[in-house]
């Protein structure tokens, strides 16, 4: 992992096309602005492992019992 320090309005940039802007900064609050090409899918992480959970399940279920079906 890279950790770097930034300032309220300093920003960083990923890959020559995504940049990370500190907005504000409360207490322990971090506010960052992100600017990225609308096809780059940006997720908080906890909702990132909900619908890598939700994928997941999917599969197990559905997709165990389509693939089934359609072998048959």
């Amino acid at each position: 992992m890279l950790a770097l320090s930034r300032k309220k309005s300093e920003a960083l940039i990923i890959n020559n096309n995504i940049e990370v802007t500190v907005l504000e900064i409360k207490g322990e609050q971090v506010k960052l602005g992100i600017s990225a090409p609308k096809e780059v899918p940006i997720y908080r992480k906890e909702v990132y492992m909900q619908i890598q959970d939700s994928n997941k399940e999917a599969m197990n279920t559905d997709g165990l019992d389509a693939l089934q079906n359609l072998l048959k």
